[in-house]
């Protein structure tokens, strides 16, 4: 994942199990059932329209605007941090409502999670500014030629690709999820926030709130908490971080539907002594 060095891959990285929740194993145990994701995963990953979406959109963003990167490196590290946070969030007894609403099997939860990770911010391609709404007829195309390759039927097809498209709507910060499953979608798009995403905008002189910031988160790590399903640790090595906690990610928990089963954790690991630290540790 691009956050502890760029696999290569464009979605879920394989065979990485055990990094600080960053890394989705598709053959390790879950606490769901798997089968139907990894066999979209195993597709999706070199599916040229896909793919060729994933190093578009990062154009706008990126070149033409000098914003944080938006293209297959934020999206492997969001599809994996999606899916490493809906294992545990099932490990943790949540129960999903997207998918049985609609009618569908517990198995669609995760594809619908992982399409809506992978597809969020393909609107990126048209503009940067309300992207949100750009993504969701480009992702609709795709997903009406994708899904029946999955073996869904019409009806099928048409109950996932819109829980897939609300999730892929609900990311922005403007529109509140109604499932659990876009919930999941949103924190994961606000959990990648380290450092390496900011390093382009950095390097051509950006130093605007959002590039700083992002320079200041050294690490995040899931894992399963004592007192909530999913405990999120974030390190920062400058007080500047706290605008990508407090601000961003904080936007993207609130109405998100998780709020009560994950708890975020940020802390101040800067070499200067603690009592000259502005921030040593706040908590959402």
């Amino acid at each position: 994942m691009g956050d502890s060095g760029d696999s290569g891959n464009t979605g879920v990285a394989r065979g990485q199990s055990g990094n600080g929740g960053h890394r989705y194993d598709p053959d390790a145990d879950h606490a769901f059932p798997d089968e139907r994701v990894n066999e979209v995963i195993r597709h999706v990953e070199s599916d040229p329209e896909v793919t060729t979406y994933l190093r578009a959109q990062n154009v706008n963003p990126v070149t033409r605007k000098g914003y944080n990167d938006h293209g297959k490196k934020h999206i492997s590290i969001v599809s994996n941090r999606a899916l490493c946070l809906y294992d545990m969030l099932k490990q943790g007894g949540v129960e999903f409502n997207g998918a049985a609403e609609q009618g569908l099997e517990e198995a669609d939860e995760a594809v619908i999670i992982y399409l809506a990770a992978m597809l969020h911010d393909i609107g990126h391609v048209v503009h940067r500014d309300d992207h949100p709404y750009y993504s969701i007829p480009l992702a609709a195309d795709v997903l009406d030629r994708l899904l029946p390759e999955f073996g869904y039927d019409t009806a099928e097809t048409v109950r996932v690709k819109g829980e897939v498209l609300h999730a892929i709507l609900c990311h922005h910060a403007e529109e509140d999820p109604l499932t659990l499953e876009a919930g999941v979608v949103r924190v994961a798009d606000g959990l990648d926030m380290e450092a390496g995403r900011s390093r382009i905008p950095y390097e051509k002189g950006g130093r605007g709130i959002n590039t700083l910031s992002s320079r200041a988160i050294k690490n995040v790590s899931l894992r399963s908490g004592s007192d909530r399903p999913v405990l999120v640790e974030i390190e920062m090595t400058d007080a500047v971080g706290v605008y990508q906690v407090d601000e961003l990610l904080k936007s993207k928990l609130v109405n998100s539907g998780l709020e009560d089963d994950v708890r975020i954790v940020a802390l101040n690991v800067s070499a200067t002594d603690a009592n000259d630290r502005l921030v040593e540790r706040i908590e959402l």
